[in-house]
């Protein structure tokens, strides 16, 4: 499991990574229950909802990060998503991502899965 700076420099990253491409940050460690979403990102064109997952792994001896999504997370997930979009009363599409993230000698290899589930 990476060290909590690691995993808050992997979360910058991952905002920097969506703000790069145009997006605008909306949330940050959004909390619902007990789950919490990442980052959640607003995309302008076509106008959307991106709840995303960001997974931070320094040792890929046991996997990818983005293997590391439970169904169990992905349920919290999109649970604490709808109430998002309750409470915030959004009426246009949505999409769910996972960004993975190691580190290397430029920061981190970041490689996004789009409409992850």
């Amino acid at each position: 499991m990476p060290s909590p700076t690691l995993g808050s420099a992997g979360e910058q990253a991952a905002v920097d990574f969506y703000l790069a491409r145009g997006y605008q940050l909306r949330a940050r460690n959004y909390r619902h229950g007990r789950a919490e979403i990442d980052i959640i990102v607003e995309q302008a064109a076509p106008r959307r909802l991106v709840f995303v997952e960001v997974k931070v792994r320094t040792d890929l001896r046991f996997g990818y990060p983005e293997e590391f999504v439970t169904p169990a997370q992905r349920q919290r997930i999109r649970r604490a998503a709808e109430q998002f979009i309750l409470s915030h009363d959004w009426r246009d599409d949505i999409r769910f991502d996972i960004l993975s993230l190691t580190p290397n000698s430029n920061g981190f290899r970041v490689e996004a899965f789009e409409d992850a589930f």
